[in-house]
């Protein structure tokens, strides 16, 4: 049996984490399983485990007012340290690329206990952009032991560092794994189907629908000013369409978007706080378009059939960009304006049909890293510690 402690702290790791940690209780004959967040988010994390049922067995509730970077990295180290000690692993599983995932896997290092990176080796080879995550995930990349890549052009990255091709997998994206659960969830369930309907009310139906998101730091500022006035500019001039913007609750999120959009200047933009992952699967689905500087919204969107119009210059997942799903417009305000325009005109409620659906793979991800885990995990500590001496 191999012990593994999955570790995350924010709602799109919890996501993404999720179809893993059912895949592994599963299978309690291969696993013993168990799950340690970080709380790096709180509320919003404890939405997603409740949504897949998942019952942490430590919490490190490292959340704080004003945290930092600083903060989150280590209090994860530390508090990790205690739990390791405790449970004593064949291996961790991190994922992606957040401070929880760094902090973690150094503090598993630092253990000489096994390291399994999920969505391993994105990049996008500029140290600042996106920041943190890049650094997050290239550090995490140099200590794992096992690499789940979500893609082939992932497991190239992973090569061209240096990286032992025999501990590479390709997987697929959990992401799709959680996204095919979801869809089906909503699909099979009329009750739900009106529930989420009656939430929605106040949306019309007969309008093109477009979900916006913003939250990286690299756009804080003059960036999140430029793309409230591209989404001001496109509600004013085309009277059929709805913004939904789900509000990120970080203060340089929050004001400029409530000064810059709010106050009834606009009725067509719907200024919300951040929706659960269930209702927003279904908003995606309803949706013509996606306004967004969010990794995973460049995943899931166009494994709905939608177009992304990406408010960053550079992203870490080009497979959607090259087939044309995805567009990179930055934070220029005349491009987000055009690009939107564009695609407007070239969708429909029901997805668009030029949209490539299985660019980040077929929803059996978790199963081929529980495989891997079954064929790898047992002993991969035990191994770190006599290779160190």
């Amino acid at each position: 049996m191999v012990k593994i402690l999955s570790v995350f702290g924010t709602r799109p790791e919890a996501i993404k984490m999720a179809p893993v940690i059912m895949e592994l209780e599963r299978n309690p004959g291969d696993f013993q399983s168990l799950v340690c967040v970080t709380g790096q988010h709180r509320q919003m994390l404890a939405q997603v485990l409740d949504l897949f049922d998942i019952r942490p067995d430590f919490n490190l509730d490292v959340m704080s007012s004003g945290q930092d970077l600083f903060d989150v990295s280590g209090k994860v180290l530390q508090g990790l340290k205690t739990v390791l000690a405790q449970v004593q692993p064949d291996i961790v599983l991190v994922h992606g690329d957040t401070a929880t995932t760094m902090a973690a896997a150094i503090a598993c290092c630092f253990s000489r206990i096994g390291i399994g990176h999920v969505e391993a080796g994105l990049r996008t080879y500029q140290k600042y952009q996106p920041f943190p995550e890049e650094i997050c995930r290239r550090v995490t990349g140099a200590v794992a032991d096992l690499h789940f890549a979500p893609t082939s052009v992932a497991r190239a990255n992973l090569l061209g560092e240096g990286i032992d091709g025999g501990t590479i997998f390709v997987t697929g994206n959990t992401i799709v794994d959680a996204l095919q659960s979801i869809t089906k969830r909503i699909a099979g369930d009329r009750a739900l189907q009106e529930q989420l309907e009656e939430q929605f009310s106040f949306l019309d139906p007969t309008r093109k629908l477009i979900i916006a998101t913003c939250h990286r730091r690299e756009n804080f500022g003059e960036g999140i000013e430029n793309i409230c006035r591209a989404l001001a500019e496109i509600a004013t001039s085309d009277a059929d369409v709805e913004i939904l913007y789900p509000v990120h609750p970080n203060p340089n999120v929050r004001e400029p978007v409530h000064r810059l959009l709010g106050g009834g200047s606009y009725p067509n933009i719907h200024l919300v706080a951040p929706v659960e992952y269930l209702p927003f699967v279904y908003l995606i689905n309803r949706s013509r378009l996606i306004i967004t500087d969010s990794g995973g919204l460049q995943e899931e969107a166009p494994s709905l059939g939608k177009h992304v119009l990406v408010i960053r210059d550079v992203t870490e997942r080009p497979e959607a960009v090259v087939a044309g799903n995805v567009r990179m417009v930055g934070t220029d305000c005349g491009k987000v304006v055009a690009a939107g325009r564009d695609l407007l005109r070239n969708s429909s409620s029901q997805g668009d049909s030029g949209c490539c659906r299985d660019l980040y793979g077929d929803g059996k991800a978790a199963c081929r890293i529980a495989a891997v885990l079954r064929r790898h995990g047992n002993g991969l500590s035990r191994a770190n510690r006599e290779s160190a001496g």
